[in-house]
């Protein structure tokens, strides 16, 4: 038998209408008497047939059989198709079907050959030598056997070189089976890993005048080519398993570390829920670990020396707390609290009558193209002077400011900057928007966001007053008193201030109660020395005229303080643009005398 190794081999034959019965049961017996003599197997030779005349028809593929005897069965019953002899259609069928890996041929790399025995009897009616190049060129080795009126041209065309050991021209049907022998020898040859020593650690694989080593599975081939090393399937990272990959033999498996176990997926981790067995005996809460669980309390209660049960905690009497006056315990934790009337300080423990004047203030200004540039930069100017007298600190006053004009604008929350120095910086960084002058809008958005808490302004509960004052020179192009009254509603003080085509009705309808002492108007921004006179200090309710005392002390004394700035700084602005008005008067004097001069001279 043959032993040179495995191969993948391809009859093509010819069963057109030339090739008589007898003569066509001649070529099945050269086809058997060549299978019987391979050692074939999935791993040794594969045997494929196909016959044709004018179509393909594939008998069995090179995966389909892997005795000698399935393959013998089949050949024996082919029935010939006897009709034209498209030879070339027959060899590209070969080439473009029966050599794939789909159909069974092994692939490239693995360097086994690929033969192709033609057989036929007669002249191709199609073209061959083209076609058998491309098969020669993809690897295919052809043998051309040509009998009684096969054309010898057509033969060598189609043929592997040499030509004088691929093509055979047999006399007659009769002498096909001698051929068989003489063409076995062709095929056979020594077999290299029989006669050589091939040093492979594994197994040796003969190919004709050669051979290589292979390894068994889960091993590969290390670059000497002859011995092997087991294949670490875990090196690579693309295991995915979470914990541990272990390396079995060219494969892997996954592992958990200790307290967990495998999931379904075969990869994943899932730490064991000891609580989940019912037996920890756990007061409150049981909280598992891994290759464990302890007992764990909830919050304001204390785990005992059993390590399951809990009991409460008054933390006020077990800690230094440090409050002025009260230490109130709640689960868990505590909070100092101070007499009704006094404000709690940002130490969260000591008390105090007042908050020192301290406030939460959001400026919100008209940035409208009615207020111009120059305008605007002495709003800018209003803006800084009120920063300059009050006490910014996270924990003493708080300035927001927001511009609008068709839209709003926050420049910057409650909670953006510490000190006076970072705001006013801001404040002259301020871009002028220009456009309409949507006041409602910008009320809306004030009391969403800029009195949040999200944005810096601190919670009611600190009796910590909320001011807003609006700066507008125009009839607002939206409707105010809605948001205006939600602003009040809400416990914000608003102060509003109006110059030039400003609305009285829109500024009454934001200002707070008593309305009087918290709108001011002037028709000019350069003349607004009665701004001033239109500020009273009188923000609290006075005592002993019946009313009833709706703020605390704190709170009032706060907003008498921010009024009070806000008036010495209108007071100081409205002086400076008189000065500036009184300079502009002069220069235009004097312009004027020089004009009259120089008419006279003409």
């Amino acid at each position: 038998k043959c032993r040179t190794g495995p191969l993948d081999i391809v009859f093509v034959i010819d069963s057109s209408r030339s090739v008589r019965p007898f003569e066509f049961e001649t070529m099945r017996r050269f086809m058997t008497d060549i299978i019987s003599n391979l050692d074939v197997g999935p791993n040794a030779t594969r045997v494929g047939v196909i016959q044709y005349s004018s179509q393909v028809q594939n008998i069995f593929s090179l995966k389909t059989f892997s005795t000698r005897a399935e393959m013998e069965r089949a050949i024996n019953s082919i029935i010939p198709l006897a009709q034209g002899t498209m030879t070339g259609l027959a060899i590209q069928y070969a080439m473009n079907v029966a050599f794939t890996v789909q159909e069974g041929a092994r692939p490239l790399h693995k360097r086994i050959p690929r033969i192709a025995v033609v057989v036929t009897d007669g002249r191709p009616q199609d073209r061959v030598t083209e076609v058998a190049t491309q098969a020669r060129s993809a690897g295919i080795e052809i043998y051309a056997v040509g009998i009684q009126r096969a054309d010898m041209n057509s033969l060598r065309a189609m043929a592997s070189p040499p030509l004088e050991e691929h093509v055979f021209l047999v006399e007659s049907f009769e002498l096909i089976q001698q051929f068989a022998k003489q063409f076995q020898d062709k095929l056979c040859g020594v077999d290299m890993c029989v006669e050589r020593e091939h040093g492979c650690q594994h197994s040796c694989v003969t190919t004709p005048g050669s051979f290589y080593c292979e390894c068994n599975p889960g091993y590969r081939l290390n670059v000497d080519g002859k011995t092997c090393s087991p294949i670490d399937a875990c090196a690579d990272g693309r295991h995915g398993c979470q914990h541990h990959c272990v390396s079995v033999r060219g494969s892997y498996s996954c592992r958990c570390r200790a307290g967990y176990y495998l999931s379904q997926n075969k990869k994943s981790c899932t730490m064991i829920d000891y609580c989940s067995f019912g037996n920890h005996s756990c007061q409150h809460e049981c909280v598992s670990i891994p290759n464990g669980h302890y007992c764990r309390c909830r919050s304001g209660f204390t785990l005992q020396p059993d390590s399951k049960s809990c009991r409460a905690t008054d933390l006020c009497n077990g800690v230094d707390h440090g409050c002025e006056f009260k230490c109130v315990s709640t689960e868990g934790s505590y909070h100092c609290v101070c007499p009704e009337g006094q404000h709690l300080q940002a130490d969260g423990k000591t008390c105090s009558k007042c908050g020192a004047g301290h406030v939460d203030l959001v400026m919100v200004i008209d940035g409208s193209k009615s207020v111009r540039p120059q305008n605007f930069e002495l709003v800018k100017q209003f803006v800084n002077r009120i920063v300059d007298l009050l006490e910014v600190s996270p924990h003493g006053t708080r300035v927001g400011l927001v511009q609008y004009s068709s839209r709003v604008r926050t420049e910057f929350p409650l909670n953006k900057y510490h000190s006076a120095d970072e705001i006013k910086k801001a404040v002259m960084d301020v871009e002028y928007m220009e456009k309409g002058t949507m006041t409602g809008l910008a009320l809306k958005h004030m009391v969403e966001h800029s009195f949040s808490e999200l944005e810096g302004a601190r919670p009611l509960s600190h009796n910590i007053p909320r001011i807003g004052l609006v700066f507008t020179d125009g009839r607002s192009q939206d409707d105010i008193s809605e948001w205006a009254r939600r602003a009040k509603e809400s416990g914000i003080v608003m102060f509003a201030v109006g110059v030039g085509k400003a609305v009285e009705e829109e500024l009454r309808a934001i200002a707070s109660e008593p309305v009087e002492q918290h709108f001011s108007y002037s028709a000019d921004f350069t003349t607004m020395t009665h701004l001033v006179e239109n500020f009273s200090l009188n923000i609290c309710p006075e005592e002993g005229k019946g009313e009833t005392e709706i703020r605390s002390p704190c709170e009032c004394e706060a907003l008498v303080q921010f009024q009070t700035n806000t008036v010495a700084i209108l007071q100081s602005l409205t002086e400076k643009n008189i000065l500036w008005a009184r300079s502009l008067a002069q220069m235009t004097a004097r312009l004027e005398d020089l004009e009259k001069q120089i008419a006279n001279k003409k």
